[in-house]
């Protein structure tokens, strides 16, 4: 099979769909891309442009004004006006919700548990425990990869059947085909992610991708 090389997706060309283009992510993805990698470095890079994706998702959010007493007198300040929830999809998810819960410690954190059938790719829900009051949150729903778009889109069913009304979905790598069913599906979701590759392996892996984000993660190759 002839491999393309990867594209990006001007942000312009799509409101919902975000490659964060910058040289800290564009140099961490390559780490994360070489097969040498060793899963603690692998973890460390994943983990940190999880965080530079996380600011950038941040960048729409609303805050209200605080006073904030310095020591020296009073100040404009500013807070969250929005609760905020971290969702993983099991298990590959857990690394970048680890990162970002460092970032925002007042995030609640629930868990989707979703495996792919190796036959029709089709996403198998085994776990959901989410946050009692998910509904009133914004929600950052976690994933590596958006390949053939079934598991993020089975996610957001999850969410929304638990009335969850705010989604932004973050992944290191997605894929056209996952970009264009997860917005089939649910087109008001914004996509933040760091790449964007062209194709599908017959294994549903994208190619050039970094094969699998769990294994690499947490050392089970």
């Amino acid at each position: 099979m002839q491999v393309a090389a990867p594209v990006a997706i001007n942000p312009s060309q799509s409101r919902k769909v975000v490659v964060v283009n910058h040289p800290l992510v564009a140099t961490k993805l390559s780490v994360l891309r070489a097969k040498t990698t060793a899963p603690e470095e692998f973890r460390r890079n994943l983990n940190e442009i999880s965080l530079l994706l996380a600011v950038e998702a941040a960048q729409s959010w609303q805050t209200e004004r605080i006073e904030v007493e310095t020591p020296l007198t009073s100040c404009a300040g500013a807070r969250l006006a929005q609760s905020v929830a971290l969702v993983p999809i099991l298990r590959a998810g857990l690394g970048m919700s680890e990162a970002i819960f460092q970032l925002m410690p007042q995030a609640s954190v629930g868990h989707i548990g979703l495996y792919r059938e190796k036959k029709t790719l089709r996403p198998v829900n085994y776990y959901t425990r989410l946050p009692a009051h998910i509904d009133r949150d914004h929600v950052l729903l976690l994933d590596p990869m958006l390949a053939t778009g079934f598991s993020a889109c089975e996610a957001v069913n999850v969410l929304k059947q638990h009335g969850v009304t705010r989604i932004q979905f973050l992944c290191i790598i997605g894929c056209d085909a996952g970009v264009e069913q997860l917005h089939r599906d649910h087109p008001e979701v914004e996509i933040i992610t760091a790449a964007i590759d062209p194709i599908l392996n017959d294994h549903g892996y994208i190619v050039p991708g970094l094969g699998d984000a769990g294994d690499r993660y947490f050392g089970t190759e």
